[in-house]
């Protein structure tokens, strides 16, 4: 399913890379289409789940009568729905998404811009349907979860219109947005995760107690990973404009020291919550990351 429109964000190399690939639930997910995905909701389509007493009205096509010879009592056999998968894109756009250090081709938000499109097509393309919500200083985007081509197209205008803007709290965005998901979702959040680590995994957290199942990419530059800097110079934060002046050299082993410790209490808290975190670096191509991903996760769902 090649796209019809050409959108920045969708690569057709990239995709074709990806078209093997898909992006299941591993938890149980609520939806509205019959699809590949287990929902809660009890039905009579295709996998075995319990029994329950039968109760007149019900299609006797479905009782057990096994059972009744056992327990001289009627049930019927009740079965998993297999259902349509929601997915909801939650892509940063604040002010430290719009870094790209020399020698980078993209910008943090281009990078997750461009792992949005390509998750948002694959989730058209098996059936699926995807929302979107984008955010900085406040939730500016919210685009329900939808099927369709026309709505893809919807999504693409919206990613291509994003360009990085204030100073953001993803506690309270994520804390907002935990409340205003009202039915079980895949949330999928793409954001360089400059946060009080304490607070973003609280609301983090929040998203698990309402049921979602979570993924969480923290895209970074790899000069934020490194800090290559090794001369005198002015450190300005892009997000409050504060700037500092010190010698790289001293400040660098500092910074170091408190990016993996960042890393760290994020990785360890996301694995405590089940919600699956990896780094996305910038350096890499975007479709060789994702794909790479999707291929491990669905070797760990098969």
């Amino acid at each position: 399913m090649p796209p019809t429109t050409t959108y920045k964000y969708l690569d057709p190399e990239a995709l074709s890379r990806l078209k093997n690939l898909s992006l299941a639930a591993r938890q149980v997910v609520e939806g509205y289409f019959a699809g590949m995905h287990k929902s809660p909701h009890k039905g009579f389509s295709i996998e075995f789940a319990e029994h329950r007493e039968y109760t007149p009205g019900v299609d006797p096509r479905h009782i057990d009568w096994r059972v009744l010879g056992r327990r001289d009592k009627l049930y019927v056999k009740q079965y998993e729905e297999e259902t349509c998968l929601r997915c909801y894109l939650l892509v940063d756009k604040s002010a430290s998404m719009g870094y790209k250090s020399e020698g980078m081709s993209l910008t943090k938000l281009e990078y997750a811009s461009y792992m949005a499109a390509s998750l948002a097509y694959l989730m058209a393309s098996q059936h699926d349907s995807a929302g979107l919500f984008t955010f900085d200083t406040a939730v500016r985007d919210r685009i329900p979860s939808r099927q369709g081509h026309g709505h893809l197209r919807v999504l693409m205008e919206k990613l291509e219109q994003a360009q990085a803007g204030g100073e953001t709290t993803l506690s309270a965005t994520f804390h907002e947005l935990a409340e205003s998901i009202k039915r079980r979702a895949l949330i999928v959040i793409l954001s360089d995760l400059f946060d009080d680590p304490a607070a973003l995994l609280g609301a983090l957290q929040h998203f698990r107690h309402k049921k979602h199942e979570v993924i969480v990419f923290q895209v970074l530059d790899p000069a934020e990973v490194t800090f290559p800097f090794d001369d005198i110079t002015r450190i300005e934060d892009m997000e409050n404009h504060r700037e500092v002046t010190s010698d790289p050299r001293a400040f660098r082993k500092a910074y170091l020291d408190e990016l993996a410790k960042l890393l760290d209490t994020i990785r360890n808290g996301c694995r405590s919550a089940q919600i699956d975190y990896t780094v996305a670096p910038t350096d890499q191509r975007f479709d060789l990351f994702l794909g790479t991903y999707l291929a491990r996760r669905q070797a760990l769902n098969s």
